[in-house]
Formats: C-alpha cells, sequence, structure tokens
C-alpha cells in the first residue's frame, strides 16, 4: 500500500524498554502474593486526589453538532479539523486539549441507515494523525488504519472520508496513529446512527459519552510516559472522569419517564462498570444495533471501544437525587487495589407527579445464527513476554514481526482467542461483525468483546465482502501499540493481487 509508515516500534514499547526490569520484578511478585506498588494505570479521579471542585458545579450534557453542508436530506456533509484548544475542564483553569472542532469530545455525528456522510477533515495538529469509525462497516480505504488502508495524514494535510452507513447502532471516531496518546488528549467523538423503526417506548434518547483524561492541578495535561510502573500494564487512566467531555454533570428526569441511554467508552484504557442505587437497566443491544431481545441488568460494564444500549427508568422520589457511580472492576492481578467507587452522573429527579412507564418489548429482532458447518478455525493467543522489556503480541508475536492473516472473500471463520495472560484484553475486529459463541449470552453483533484474564471465547466472523487489508488488536491502547494487534487480508479470488499491499508490521497505532 503506498504511504505505508517506515517500520517503528511504538513510543510506548521504548518506555517500556527503559523500564522493563521494574516491570519484571513486578510481574514475579505473582507468585509471591503481589506488588507493593500501586498501580498508576489505575490512577485516582481528581475527587480522590484532593483537588478542590465547586459544590454543585456541573454543566449540560448536551454535545456539539456539526454543520451539515448539504441540502440532500439523505448525506450529511461536515468540515472536522483536528486541532490544539484550550478548553476548559477543570473549573477556572484551561487546557491545551487536542479537538475536534475545537472541543472534548468532538461534534456528535449522527444520522440514519442508509445515508451517506462526507466528512472534510483537516489536520492542524503538530503531528501526523487519521480517523477510525470505529464499529462502522466502511470502505476499506475508510478504515482510518495509517500504513494499512490509508498513508497518515500529515500536519496540514487533508482527506476526504465518505461513509455509507448500513447499519444502526452506536458508534464512535477516534484516532488510529498514536492513539493511546492522542485519544488521551482528548480527541474523540460520537457517532450514531438511527433505525427509523425503532420502538418508540424506549423513551428519550441521550448519547453519555464516557472518557477521562490526566490532568495536572493547573489543568496541564498528564501526557509524559509513566515510567515503567507497574500499573502501566493495565494502560493508562486518566485522573479526571468525564461524560460528554464535563466533571460530574447533572441529568434531571421525572420519576417513570424512561430514556434510552446509548453509551460509549471512549477511554484509552479505563474499564466502565456503572451503578445507580436502586434501579435497573434494561438492556437492549450494544455495538452494533439491537440484541435478539432485551435483559435485565443491575450495572453496565464496558470495555474500551465498547457501547451499550439500554432504558433507564427513573425511580425515586420526585426531588430526591441520585449519582450514577463508576466502581471499579476485577479485570486482573491488582486492578481493584486501593480503589473505590467514583460519582460519574448527578440525577436529580424533578418535583412533577410521577408517570407510568412503558413496558420494553422483549424479543427485539431476528438475528440468525452465523454457519460455521464449514468455517475454518484459528486460534488467537493474546501474550505477553516481559524479561528485560515488555513486548505484548498474538500468537507470541509482535505485530510488526506478524504475518497477516489470509482470509478468502464468502469464507467463515471461528476463532478461539484465548488469554492466559494476567489483564483482561478487550478485543477489536476492525471492517466486520461477529457473533460469540457462548449460549448464555444474548445474540448480538459484536466489534469489540472483554477476553477476561485467564480464560478464552470463541467467536465467528463472516467475510462476505469489502476484501482488503482489516486490523484487528486489543483495544487497551497502550497493548496495541506494544505489539498486541494483527492484520487480516480478505483476497478476492476473481481479482489481481495488488501490488501495493501492506507489509507486515507496516501500521503504527
Amino acid at each position: 500500500m503506498r504511504g505505508v509508515v517506515p517500520h517503528s516500534r511504538p513510543l510506548c514499547m521504548r518506555t517500556a524498554r527503559r523500564s522493563g526490569a521494574l516491570l519484571a520484578l513486578c510481574v514475579g511478585a505473582f507468585a509471591a502474593g503481589g506488588c507493593d506498588r500501586e498501580p498508576a494505570a489505575e490512577a485516582p479521579t481528581l475527587a480522590a486526589s484532593g483537588v478542590s471542585q465547586p459544590a454543585g458545579w456541573a454543566d449540560e450534557l448536551a454535545m456539539p453538532i456539526p454543520r451539515d453542508l448539504n441540502p440532500d436530506p439523505n448525506v450529511l456533509e461536515i468540515d472536522l479539523e483536528a486541532r490544539i484548544e484550550e478548553i476548559e475542564i477543570l473549573p477556572g483553569t484551561k487546557t491545551p486539549a487536542w479537538t475536534y472542532n475545537g472541543t472534548v469530545p468532538g461534534p456528535m455525528i449522527r444520522a440514519k441507515v442508509g445515508d451517506r456522510v462526507i466528512v472534510h477533515f483537516k489536520n492542524s495538529l503538530p503531528e501526523a494523525t487519521t480517523i477510525h469509525w470505529h464499529g462502522l462497516r466502511v470502505p476499506n480505504d475508510m478504515d482510518g488504519a495509517p500504513g494499512v488502508t490509508q498513508p497518515p495524514i500529515e500536519p496540514g494535510g487533508e482527506f476526504r472520508y465518505e461513509l455509507e452507513l448500513r447499519d444502526a447502532g452506536t458508534y464512535w471516531y477516534h484516532p488510529h496513529q498514536d492513539s493511546s496518546a492522542q485519544v488521551g488528549r482528548g480527541l474523540y467523538g460520537a457517532f450514531v446512527v438511527e433505525d427509523p423503526a425503532d420502538p418508540a417506548v424506549f423513551g428519550d434518547e441521550l448519547v453519555l459519552l464516557l472518557s477521562d483524561i490526566g490532568l495536572r492541578e493547573n489543568g496541564d495535561l498528564l501526557d509524559a510516559d509513566t515510567g515503567g510502573n507497574f500499573g502501566d500494564l493495565f494502560g493508562r487512566e486518566g485522573s479526571v472522569l468525564l461524560v460528554n467531555g464535563k466533571i460530574l454533570p447533572t441529568l434531571k428526569v421525572r420519576n417513570g419517564k424512561q430514556q434510552r441511554w446509548r453509551i460509549i467508552n471512549a477511554a484509552r484504557a479505563r474499564y466502565y462498570n456503572l451503578r445507580l442505587r436502586g434501579h435497573r437497566f434494561i438492556r437492549l443491544g450494544g455495538d452494533n444495533g439491537l440484541a435478539a431481545r432485551s435483559e435485565d441488568i443491575y450495572n453496565i460494564v464496558l470495555t474500551p471501544g465498547e457501547r451499550a444500549d439500554a432504558v433507564f427508568t427513573p425511580a425515586d422520589p420526585p426531588g430526591s437525587s441520585n449519582v450514577l457511580r463508576w466502581v471499579p472492576t476485577e479485570r486482573g492481578y491488582g486492578s481493584t487495589f486501593n480503589r473505590s467507587s467514583e460519582p460519574m452522573l448527578a440525577i436529580e429527579t424533578v418535583p412533577d407527579p410521577p408517570v407510568t412507564p412503558e413496558p420494553i418489548p422483549t424479543e427485539l429482532r431476528t438475528i440468525e445464527p452465523i454457519d460455521i458447518t464449514n468455517a475454518t478455525r484459528r486460534t488467537l493467543d493474546l501474550t505477553i513476554d516481559i524479561a528485560s522489556t515488555v513486548e505484548m503480541g498474538i500468537n507470541g508475536v509482535p505485530y510488526w514481526q506478524a504475518k497477516p492473516l489470509e482470509i478468502e472473500l464468502g469464507d467463515t471463520e471461528v476463532w478461539r482467542i484465548v488469554n492466559n495472560t494476567p489483564f483482561s484484553h478487550p478485543f477489536h475486529l476492525h471492517g466486520f461483525f461477529f457473533q460469540v459463541l457462548d449460549d448464555r449470552r444474548v445474540r448480538e453483533w459484536k466489534d469489540t468483546v472483554d477476553v477476561p484474564h485467564e480464560s478464552e471465547l470463541t467467536v465467528a466472523v463472516r467475510f462476505d465482502e469489502r476484501p482488503g487489508a482489516w486490523m484487528y488488536h486489543c483495544h487497551i491502547l497502550d497493548h496495541a501499540e506494544a505489539g498486541m494487534m494483527g492484520h487480516l487480508v480478505v483476497r478476492d479470488p476473481n481479482a489481481p493481487t495488488p501490488a501495493d499491499e501492506p507489509a507486515a508490521g507496516g501500521h503504527r497505532h
């Protein structure tokens, strides 16, 4: 492929090599019962760190909407610029955030199934970037993987993205070039594809984009290498929790009046486990639209990159208040060490009389199981090599040494994803949806799924269209940069082999 990024190991690998001895020492402590260092990645939130917040400080949950440049009702055409902007995240301070159109998060892109979206993108950052449309099944050359599907967009460069929206669901967009740093500085935004046929009984819709950011008390970004603390192995978390770019915003609700929450985890490493005292949720689906049926749940758990679609029915008395909280999630050795829950969203129930909620249907849509009778079977073993350095990979090989998977157009494959490491890994596949082969799960289409530590799961994928090179990787972005990613090539047997196919390790995540 033209514009392939020259072979180079990512920044976090260079950091890991400087501090490998410390990391190896801490991991060696597993057998002895633990490591006496608190994980840096499991950083305390701002409230826990002692930084003061004005009582009741909050802002609205509304996210900016980009101006539509096209009069055609079936075409959304927008300008999107990545640039550094001084914005207020901590009250009374300015942060030099990396933004889309000057805001964190970037503007919410919203369209309907069947629409065409045209994005005129300009890179005004001091380094190269791209945009990956996370979860969307887009043309191969629009996927935003530099060195695999497109050249990186250099500073001052422009690129025109054209997307055909085929699938309803909750998606998001973010860089795929040095993504841990760029996402960590604020580059991400929501992308919702509506299905006009969705039942109205789901209630008023609210998009909640969850993220975190590392900030000093003066508002400066905590952007430097972490120096090899044991917590780096979990991925680097920010010190400030955000909902739609705000710290502890307030949502006003009415008792009994349902809301449909579309929730996006846009953090580069943090798992979100959400709980609301005295409430349950009705889960409608996740990554790629509605599931086959709804289910009652009492907490919502999202890995980095994953999404949830759920109905929230306020049940608190009129005039009362509650708090949606982030709760520590067990995702590997030491992941809940010295941690407590943190407030995410203040919920105030207005004094209006309660209303009677509508019943939510159990059966939502028909999703036929993928036929795996003649499927090709593979094992993808998520691995970590910790000696004097830290190197992650798949099947024992880091990305820059791996060969692509060869898949013929029209094939179905079953992947057994094995995680014998002591840390959980969210697995993300570009360009295609998959089904998790587990009878205990509600059937749905996924593009991101958690593979818990010391366990495995099996997924089925149908490669029935869109030939070309596609990425798959751990969506803890530091893990991807450390080598836990790969790419596959879907070949059309009736088409000539391209001369500019990406080489192994051509992509810099």
